[in-house]
């Protein structure tokens, strides 16, 4: 096999610094945090974004191409999550990185596990699932997605998602949805 040689230059833009990852402009808006905890973990970090495709997940990530997969890293507290959800053509792996959490599947999320440092779980799209950090400090999941384009039109929330936050404020499920979230899921 042919291999290829790297200058450390080359090599700065495949290295992604915890202390430099922004998190989603996504995240930053005028929305009640209450509502956006209903969807995102406290703070996303993308660190791997798709080569040539632009979307608000990997919008911030320092490194680009990594054949088709993208990661973020989920920053929790304690007893923050978001809820259920699934991905129309991606699969989703969590590896707790900081932290216990729970985990939780199925239309209703009726089906848990908890996850304790470096446990990793995988679904298949069109699964519903949850996370939340049951730990007592700030816990962190690593998030890998695979298999397609990760995008808001790719992620379909659960119409309990959408009842909490049109309980945080009537009518704020609109803004998810100018975004391309739905609640549809299990529907």
């Amino acid at each position: 096999m042919k291999t290829i040689c790297m200058s450390a230059t080359e090599m700065k833009g495949r290295i992604a610094r915890y202390t430099e990852l922004k998190p989603l402009p996504i995240q930053q808006s005028d929305i009640p945090l209450a509502a956006r905890d209903v969807v995102y973990s406290r703070k996303l970090l993308s660190v791997i974004g798709l080569d040539g495709a632009q979307t608000p997940i990997n919008t911030e990530a320092p490194i680009r191409g990594a054949a088709g997969m993208t990661m973020t890293l989920a920053v929790c507290p304690p007893g923050q999550g978001p809820g259920l959800h699934a991905h129309r053509q991606t699969y989703e792996t969590f590896t707790v990185l900081k932290g216990r959490f729970e985990v939780s599947w199925n239309d209703d999320g009726s089906e848990r596990a908890v996850l304790e440092l470096f446990d990793t779980i995988s679904f298949p799209p069109s699964v519903c699932r949850a996370f939340r950090n049951i730990g007592e400090e700030e816990g962190i999941l690593q998030v890998i997605i695979t298999g397609g384009v990760h995008d808001m039109n790719d992620i379909d929330f659960a119409e309990d998602a959408k009842r909490k936050i049109e309980a945080v404020r009537r009518g704020l499920a609109r803004e998810f949805e100018k975004v391309g979230f739905t609640f549809t899921a299990g529907k």
